[in-house]
């Protein structure tokens, strides 16, 4: 990260997916959510800067001192890397916001630790 060496991990653990899956099932109807998903396991991990990626999402910065976001700050000040976000892209001509599918602590954290620092992430298009 900018304040220090960088922390992420080289790919998403299976739990991410899993969590995007349940997330995504709540918006999408179930073979749309299994091509997004597929999608996410194989698109590369890119990087954005943490306040483009909240703002992109339209999601508010949760506090400092929310229990998730607090462990990530945790492991983000003790070096321990931090898994890739879960993110599909948005359409500014629709007027859709960038879905973070898993991660959105992490992104929360990172704002709070550096918001200019990169995050790692995978993207995807809307269309998977």
């Amino acid at each position: 990260m900018s304040r220090q060496a960088k922390i992420w991990k080289d790919a998403p653990v299976a739990e991410d997916f899993l969590a995007a899956q349940n997330f995504l099932q709540l918006i999408a109807p179930p073979p749309r959510v299994t091509r997004l998903v597929a999608a996410l396991r194989r698109a590369k991990t890119v990087e954005h800067t943490a306040k483009d990626l909240l703002r992109a999402s339209r999601l508010p910065l949760l506090p400092r001192d929310e229990a998730h976001v607090k462990a990530d700050l945790k492991r983000i000040h003790k070096g321990k890397a931090l898994s890739p976000v879960l993110v599909i892209q948005g359409s500014l001509g629709h007027d859709v916001p960038l879905v973070v599918a898993d991660g959105y602590h992490r992104i929360c954290a990172v704002c709070h630790y550096d918001e200019d620092a990169p995050i790692a992430c995978r993207r995807i298009p809307a269309g998977g």
